[in-house]
């Protein structure tokens, strides 16, 4: 190297040290980032508008209304029959769930019980619903942090408890199958063993999705820590399901909450999470996507004989009332304010969506938090737009 060149690179070096001597503060404004409205986080078309210092959150409004397709409006224009095909389209993963609240408000009013039958086939396709709709997410949550391979074996597993509801209903997605007074048909041949044997795969599933999630060191550093809500600010904002009891509150309807359905005959387990971060939101999902599975087969086990429906007349009109009845769905407390008129029809219906609630928490969960942990935050929460554009 020459003389020459040598000074032309102290030069150079010098110059540079200069120029990082020099404090000059930049004045930048705060940007707007929009995630969504179509991302994997969201769950469907929701939109995030987070206003950004830097990689800093300091505001997160959720814009819904992307979806909206009236429901409670559609309600009013159908008989109670039909009302069944349009109310397990709110939360698409746990359809038949969707219809039990309704169902079980429109016999509270027509002061008809469902037989002994036919209420344990319904909490059987209840939790089975809620397997399917949990366990989706349990893989998915992986996929929002870079993990490709437990969303497979989440679509894997899930439909083998996709295939033993069809078995029963002849629907996969939208069973329609909950009837005022009972149950549409009764389960079939085999049906029995089979969801036996699917529920060992699905704790099979749990176990694998401990290995690779749970006890993940990249997991468990973007998930521990971030996102928390504290249980009084939970309260506050109406949340409830798994995202309310991974803040610590001890509240499960099934539980809590008298209903014609039958919990109260199997031994079960309802699981808490102190932290109240995304970690212990997947992990209580997780834990009772398990206790699900053992819900299932002791209702397997128990099921007595007898018909699956009631003595209803052969066209439904539910006399002049009000009712209100809520149930633990998958993704948290799920209620329908039915009231009626006389009429074939239901003359007003208010729907309480777990979603709706849960997404609220946005603003507040969302603030100071990295670019980042607005990914995991979302994820963890697990909203599904349906329930939310009702």
């Amino acid at each position: 190297m020459t003389a020459t060149s040598d000074h032309q690179q102290a030069a150079y070096v010098a110059g540079q040290a200069a120029d990082a001597r020099v404090h000059v503060e930049l004045q930048t404004g705060d940007m707007t980032l929009n995630i969504g409205p179509q991302h994997p986080a969201t769950h469907g078309t929701l939109r995030i508008a987070a206003q950004l210092d830097g990689e800093m959150v300091i505001r997160a409004d959720p814009i819904m209304g992307y979806m909206h397709r009236g429901y409670e409006k559609l309600v009013e224009v159908r008989t109670y029959t039909q009302v069944t095909s349009l109310v397990n389209r709110i939360d698409w993963m746990g359809s038949f769930a969707n219809e039990v609240p309704f169902i079980l408000a429109a016999e509270q009013i027509m002061e008809v019980e469902a037989p002994p039958r036919a209420q344990w086939i319904r909490t059987i396709l209840f939790e089975l619903s809620r397997i399917a709709n949990v366990s989706l997410f349990l893989g998915d949550m992986g996929v929002q942090l870079g993990a490709l391979t437990p969303v497979f074996f989440a679509f894997r597993d899930r439909e083998h408890v996709l295939n033993q509801i069809e078995a029963i209903t002849g629907g996969r997605f939208h069973p329609n199958f909950d009837r005022i007074g009972g149950l549409k048909d009764d389960i079939p041949k085999g049906w029995i063993q089979e969801t036996k044997n699917c529920m060992v795969k699905m704790r099979q599933f749990c176990d694998e999705m401990e290995d690779l999630l749970v006890g993940n060191a990249v997991f468990q550093k973007r998930c521990r820590g971030v996102g928390v809500i504290p249980a009084d600010v939970a309260l506050g904002y109406g949340m409830s399901g798994a995202n309310l009891r991974a803040s610590g509150v001890d509240w499960d309807i099934r539980r809590d909450v008298p209903s014609p359905l039958v919990y109260n005959e199997v031994d079960w387990k309802v699981w808490t999470h102190p932290d109240g971060d995304s970690f212990a939101r997947y992990w209580v999902r997780l834990q009772e996507t398990r206790e699900a599975t053992h819900i299932v087969d002791q209702l397997l086990d128990g099921i007595p004989s007898g018909p699956i429906m009631a003595k209803v007349p052969r066209i439904i009109k539910v006399p002049e009332g009000e009712a209100y009845i809520t149930t633990e769905n998958p993704l948290g407390e799920m209620g329908y304010y039915v009231v009626s008129k006389g009429d074939l029809g239901p003359f007003r219906v208010k729907i309480r969506t777990p979603s709706f609630n849960n997404i609220s928490i946005v603003p507040w969960v969302m603030r100071g938090v990295f670019v980042p942990d607005v990914i995991t935050i979302l994820g963890s929460l697990y909203f599904i737009l349906g329930d939310i554009d009702r």
